[in-house]
């Protein structure tokens, strides 16, 4: 059975636990699998990039990564 949560992509919330604890951001994308979200400039990571074709140069991404659902709250508009 697939799991459903109150939080939806697009929603406003507030992350009441972490690092930016606080930071109020939308949601990028819901995990269901993990139980986790991805919020907006929240749980910045570096990520090498290698380099290809597009890019030559490679170096390193700023990244968004995935939030316990449990570490953030929705905030009503």
């Amino acid at each position: 059975m697939a799991k459903t949560f109150k939080i939806k992509k697009g929603d406003q919330v507030e992350v009441i636990a972490g690092d930016d604890k606080g930071t109020v951001a939308q949601v990028l994308e819901v995990l269901t699998k993990k139980d986790a979200v991805i919020v907006a400039g929240c749980k910045i990571a570096k990520k090498a990039i290698k380099p290809t074709e597009q890019n030559k140069e490679g170096g390193f991404e700023d990244k968004e990564m995935p939030i316990h659902i449990s570490n953030v709250k929705k905030v009503e508009a």
